[in-house]
Parts: structure tokens; sequence; C-alpha cells
């Protein structure tokens, strides 16, 4: 199943290195589904985990009182689905708000080849014209049932948001 990586670079670094470089995911996460804000807290998203430790125990007190159960449940849904679908956009978001730049967003099988795709374009302009890069555009892709359609979250990228 094909995904979306985003690749940032840290804040004032022109040429980044692979250790440097940070890719990231860009679709459903099962932990942040599961374990909102103790994957929230995991990643360094502080207000964001703050945030979702207050919902999720104003819907846990609503579930006990009499009438009012499916109004709790509906808040640790909404809170669960929302960390799931957008959790790793909370964490592009934290990152570029500390200055790191979004360099590339790469739309690949694995996160192997997305960070192949990735450096191979970085190495190609580092390296003189004698070395040859592999030829991403020309690949032959199987025919699958995934065509182009979008994936869990709430926008896919064909193209950018």
């Amino acid at each position: 199943m094909t995904s979306s990586y985003i690749f940032l670079t840290p804040p004032g670094g022109t040429s980044a290195t692979a250790d440097e470089t940070r890719t990231i995911r860009d679709g459903f996460t099962l932990l942040g589904f599961l374990f909102p804000w103790v994957w929230l807290l995991a990643h360094r998203l502080w207000l964001h985990a703050a945030a979702a430790f207050l919902l999720q125990g104003i819907g846990g007190a609503l579930m006990d009182e009499p009438g009012l159960g499916p109004a709790g449940a509906a808040i640790l849904l909404g809170v669960n689905m929302l960390v799931g679908l957008e959790g790793q956009n909370f964490r592009v978001r934290n990152l570029a708000a500390k200055g790191w730049n979004e360099d590339a967003l790469i739309a690949a099988d694995t996160i192997g080849t997305a960070e192949q795709v990735y450096f191979s374009d970085r190495a190609a302009s580092a390296v003189s014209d004698d070395a040859a890069a592999p030829d991403w555009q020309n690949k032959a892709r199987p025919n699958g049932p995934h065509g182009d359609a979008t994936s869990l979250g709430l926008f896919g990228f064909n193209g950018g948001r």
C-alpha cells in the first residue's frame, strides 16, 4: 500500500545529511488511535497530550453519569480518531514551528524506498555527473488494486494539501 512520507530538514541547514533529516509517514497511526495521550507524550507534543488527557478524563466522567454515557463515549472516540488520523500532522506542524523545513513529500510503498528516492536525488546533485542515479520515473508499477485511492486520514496527498 502506497503511503506518503514527509522529509524535514533541520533549521538553518542547507545540506542536510541522512542523520539530520527526519522522515514522517503521513497517515493513520494505530498506536495514536489506541493510546492517544501516551502517543502524544512519546512524541513530545506536550500541549496536545494535556488536551487529549483532559478530554478523555471528561469523557470518562460523563460515561459514569446516567444518561450521559453516549456523550462521553463520543468524546472518547472523537479524541482517539483525531489523534489516530491527524497525529502525524501534529508532529510535522510542531517541527515546522521550531524552524524545520518541509523539504519533500514522496509517495512510496515502504519508508526504505522513499528514503532511497529522496537521498538518491541529493546524492546525484552532490556527486559528479558521471554517476548514474536511479531512474524512478520509468519504473514499471505492478497492476494492483490500490490505484489512486486516498489513504486513511482526513486529506490525501495528490499534489499537496
